[in-house]
């Protein structure tokens, strides 16, 4: 019997390469995200810091930043957990070393293809979402190379069950599959150009199911699988409550699909959808704990190591984190408590506590255990690894607290009404100004946080230096044909051996949740209500509408004003479902560093945009925002105008047909309109000025409904 058992044992290799390529790159990609966040906080301090060019401004800066930080940084750095956790888990090498290079060199080559379009304003305009159609396609492809060699490997391995952390890796390439491909619909006009398939109020639904659920299964699920291998590794004890762990995954995936709404309380959503996005936010503060409990109490026979391992003390924090913003989050989702955080610095605090503390944390946590082992040495300096906790908690500090600040200062000054009923600050510029302070100390906190990750760069590359990789690293194991199948009646038993059956499963549970809110803004008419005096955009306004999206104005301004007293009266009449059928993609926002711009039509003349754009702090003493003078001297390229009347055509907008072929000389019609306005103040621009265009667009915005409002009350 012992014979034969021994002839079954299996010899194999684990692939540490692809680990410390994608580690490398975690940590390059990290430094470069985090240095791009350090300047884009600059220059809200700052101003001058834009440098007056177009590549480096503040709306073309903060995407590549999140872009970075989430998919290159984070991206690289889950990658690196799975292919190091699974191989051990499954006690197997992955599937393919070919589509493991694919993968790696595919991903990085994605992560340039961003940095150089999102700084060039070659956008589509999407939070989070921001890269073009082509892009989105090598994503795809290149994700699911990852899952069919992720499969594959499950298919192969040596061990019968399937281990929690598994779980949550399947989940996660299931469930971002369904999100980026479904966010993706658009249409392209040219390689650089699209305009996405959904219009408004469907557009922000089915984006804020993405935005909210690429936080879920990007920067949670797969890192709760981290935490589910890594924590227990370095504690070197067992996972606190397997049967915690069953009710967290479960529960986690099925109710993470349905919040997204929370994104957009008091908003033009129908009333339906925003209370279901609230109810489940609500509910997913257990699974959350569930999960932070267990990650905690499996740390709890390690507390006397926690004070001298640098590693353990990385870990606590970061599940700390994940259980603070899990705990927010479900607070921030409640109406009472969103009326006051929205559009403020609230949520960028809330986000970065997740971000900095528990993907970022959990990240340096498991690069200073991996390293030294795929490279068979010890870490190069404690000292330094203990110096770099510190000096990253206090980041975190500096950062949160005083954005937590500045969005109270915010709301408060945003909503202040005096005893005579008039808004006591009706310049939004004065609520800029006296957020100076705040912003400036969270600059300070980004730099701190910023040096702690250069030290463990250090850190960790002389610990590379020390050692030398192990890049096959020996294993064996009986095949899985010769381990007896255990069985104690447990129905989540099966499935725990099944990966495929785990995949599909998955699938169907967080389908649900989607089905449910999206489907009926389609097919239930009333869900959008038509407004009969909301037109299409000429040509001219389409074109400048893309030039506001390619400078990324969507970042600091709104376009959602809410149905409050202080926002109707700083404003005006609260926005309406209706009156955004044609926007593709939607505007709504989601930060305010700006007033925002859903009724600025017709508030001020063409000459006062004019010279808003070209130098701001002429019209507006005080704003952050940076001067657009390259608007003026470039010219309005209309070789595409042609093109997106027709692709708008395709995607229901209702101009006339044949209306193509006119487009251009009614743009330049309107055009010439403008510019024969600027002269009488004096200002001498070209009509066919990409300012122009961009005044138009401008001009155009909230104008419909009071139109409308203007006819009934003249009927009378």
């Amino acid at each position: 019997m012992q014979t034969n058992l021994q002839n079954t044992i299996e010899k194999f290799y684990y692939d540490n390469r692809i680990v410390k390529n994608f580690a490398l790159a975690a940590i390059i990609w990290g430094l470069v995200g985090m240095t791009v966040g350090l300047i884009v906080a600059l220059q809200l301090v700052f101003p001058a810091l834009n440098f007056d060019w177009p590549y480096t401004t503040f709306g073309r800066l903060r995407p590549l930043h999140t872009n970075a930080v989430i998919f290159a940084f984070v991206g690289n750095g889950i990658f690196m957990g799975v292919y190091y956790s699974l191989q051990r888990l499954v006690k197997a090498r992955m599937w393919s070393d070919m589509l493991s290079n694919i993968h790696f060199w595919g991903w990085q080559f994605i992560i340039v293809l961003a940095a150089v379009t999102l700084p060039l304003g070659i956008t589509s305009g999407k939070e989070y979402a921001e890269l073009e159609w082509f892009i989105d396609i090598l994503i795809a492809l290149i994700w699911v190379v990852f899952g069919a060699n992720m499969m594959m490997t499950l298919v192969k391995r040596r061990e019968h069950h399937l281990y929690v952390a598994i779980w949550f890796y399947i989940a996660t390439w299931i469930t971002v599959t369904v999100l980026h491909v479904v966010n993706s619909f658009e249409l392209p006009i040219s390689m650089l150009k699209s305009y996405s398939m959904f219009a408004g109020v469907q557009d922000a639904l089915v984006q804020w199911w993405y935005g909210h659920n690429a936080v879920a299964f990007f920067l949670t699920t797969p890192y709760l699988g981290l935490m589910y291998y890594f924590v227990p590794k370095a504690a070197n004890r067992p996972v606190y409550s397997y049967k915690l762990s069953i009710i967290h995954f479960w529960a986690l995936i099925f109710i993470y699909i349905w919040a997204g709404p929370h994104h957009l309380l008091y908003t033009a959503l129908p009333d339906w959808a925003q209370s279901l996005g609230t109810v489940f936010s609500i509910m997913l503060l257990a699974p959350s704990w569930g999960g932070m409990i267990n990650g905690l109490l499996t740390l709890r026979g390690a507390w006397d190591r926690v004070r001298q391992d640098p590693i353990l003390k990385f870990f606590l924090v970061a599940v700390t984190a994940y259980g603070m913003a899990t705990f927010e989050g479900p607070m921030l989702s409640l109406k009472n408590v969103n009326a006051i955080s929205h559009f403020t610095d609230w949520t960028i605090a809330h986000v970065h506590v997740g971000g900095l503390g528990w993907n970022g944390f959990l990240t340096f946590g498991v690069l200073y255990w991996l390293i030294p082992r795929i490279f068979n040495t010890k870490l190069y300096s404690q000292s330094l690894a203990n110096a770099h906790f510190w000096i990253g908690t206090l980041g975190i500090v500096f950062y949160a607290v005083p954005m937590y600040w500045a969005g109270f200062v915010q709301s408060l000054m945003w909503k202040q009404f005096a005893a005579d009923g008039y808004l006591v600050y009706p310049n939004f510029l004065e609520t800029v100004t006296q957020l100076a302070p705040m912003y400036a100390a969270r600059a300070f906190g980004g730099f701190l946080y910023l040096s702690g990750a250069i030290l463990m760069a250090y850190n960790l590359l002389q610990t590379m230096a020390s050692g030398k990789l192990v890049a096959n690293e020996a294993a064996e194991s009986a095949s899985l044909q010769t381990k007896p199948v255990h069985s104690d009646g447990y129905w989540h038993r099966w499935i725990e051996r099944r990966p495929v059956q785990m995949l599909v499963w998955s699938l169907v549970v967080i389908l649900i949740g989607g089905l449910v809110e999206i489907v009926p803004t389609y097919l239930i008419k009333s869900n959008i209500p038509t407004i009969a005096s909301v037109k299409p955009y000429t040509p001219l306004e389409l074109e400048g509408r893309d030039i506001y999206v390619r400078e990324g104005c969507y970042v600091c301004h709104s376009q959602m004003v809410r149905p409050f007293r202080d926002e109707v009266v700083r404003y005006g009449e609260y926005s309406k479902a209706g009156e955004f059928v044609y926007d593709h993609p939607f505007q709504w926002g989601s930060k305010r560093t700006g007033p925002d711009l859903h009724r600025v039509g017709g508030k001020y003349r063409n000459s006062w945009h004019f010279n808003h754009m070209n130098d701001p702090e002429s019209m507006s003493p005080g704003s952050i925002m940076p001067p657009y003078s390259w608007l003026i001297k470039n010219d309005l390229n209309v070789s595409l105008t042609e093109k997106k009347i027709r692709a708008m055509q395709t995607l229901g907008v209702p101009y006339p047909e044949g209306y193509d072929t006119q487009a251009v000389a009614d743009l330049q019609a309107q055009a010439q309109g403008i510019a024969d306005d600027l002269k009488k103040d004096k200002i001498e621009v070209a009509p066919n000025k990409e300012i122009v265009a961009l005044i138009a667009y401008l001009q155009r915005l909230g104008t419909d409904i009071k139109g409308e409002s203007e006819t009934a009350s003249n009927a009378k």
